[in-house]
């Protein structure tokens, strides 16, 4: 088993930025990454515990297409977990999971605090290559997210 922590710090407010990566995620992530996400749609549920969601992903990227479903959320404390349950990088793990907190900081800001666990097929190994381009991709869609946010303060 692996774990990557990451944590990304940002000028928009927690509630800001939950509202915006997890809960109007199916519409802004495609907004700020339309490159890269081009759709995230809702297959099954409320967007609650269970829900399971499709992300699919533009043209030349290897996995066209991944479904996860929701663990558990949040709201009040700003936490959000998701496992991939089929596509994506399964053809290599067994089990893929993420945990999200966001955290206020005293600035206004916040800070997000990703974790994801991974369980290789038998005898995978992870390189550090691999881990270090994960960081950089979780990083990067926070990123872009904040950027969005930034650029259109109403929505």
């Amino acid at each position: 088993m692996g774990v990557i922590d990451i944590e990304i710090p940002s000028l928009i407010s927690a509630d800001k930025m939950f509202k915006a990566f997890v809960l109007d995620g199916d519409t802004i992530i495609p907004k700020a990454l339309p490159h890269v996400i081009t759709s995230v749609q809702t297959l099954e549920g409320d967007g609650g515990v269970g829900t399971i969601k499709l992300t699919t992903f533009g043209e030349g990227y290897v996995h066209k297409s991944v479904k996860h479903r929701v663990d558990a959320i949040d709201k009040e404390n700003f936490t959000y977990s998701y496992s991939i349950k089929e596509g994506g990088a399964l053809n290599v793990f067994e089990s893929i999971s993420y945990h999200v907190k966001i955290v206020a900081t005293p600035d206004g800001g916040c800070i997000c605090k990703t974790r994801s666990i991974y369980q290789p097929k038998c005898d995978v190994q992870v390189s550090e290559e691999k881990i270090k381009a994960g960081k950089e991709r979780g990083s990067d869609i926070f990123k872009k997210v904040e950027a969005y946010l930034l650029a259109n303060p109403d929505g």
